[in-house]
């Protein structure tokens, strides 16, 4: 990998790619959903300041971690423009996000926890698999797959060949 040198405070689109490791196409869908910004040369060329290397690392690490894009470009908003965020400017962005991976490492071992339950004893019970139908709100007030009609008419089998009404 070619060394940038330290006098170049822009860097070329190709540049970035090859520096950040993220490819061209990706350096221009971050740009266009706003965490990352380009100036523009007179002959209509991106030229991206040195520390959008870090912004770029920053944005491919936290969605290697799930976190949203908007969240992403949220948080990429609260730091400075016009220079390179210090290890304190990270530390307090990571921090934000801290409960939301706590949360979603807990949804993940309870997912773990009863996937094998749940394939060894094969229900997939849209009443009770915590798998198939978390969080259910509508089987507290009734209880199937079907959030059609209830009653008596609900109740009557259709016959093949028999037009809805």
């Amino acid at each position: 990998m070619a060394k940038i040198p330290e006098r170049v405070q822009e860097l070329t689109v190709g540049q970035l790619a090859q520096r950040s490791g993220a490819a061209v196409s990706a350096l221009h869908f971050y740009e266009a959903k706003g965490l990352i910004t380009s100036r523009r040369t007179p002959g209509n060329q991106r030229r991206y300041t040195r520390d959008t290397l870090r912004r770029v690392a920053f944005v491919r690490a936290a969605q290697r971690v799930g976190i949203p894009l908007a969240t992403i470009r949220d948080a990429l908003a609260e730091l400075p423009e016009g220079r390179t965020p210090t290890r304190a400017d990270w530390a307090g962005l990571s921090e934000l996000w801290r409960a939301e991976l706590d949360a979603r490492i807990g949804q993940l071992t309870r997912l773990r926890d009863h996937l094998t339950d749940c394939i060894g004893c094969g229900c997939l019970s849209l009443d009770t698999c915590v798998l198939s139908n978390p969080d259910d709100v509508f089987g507290e007030r009734r209880s199937g797959s079907s959030l059609g009609p209830s009653g008596p008419a609900a109740a009557q089998p259709r016959r093949h060949g028999a037009q809805s009404r």
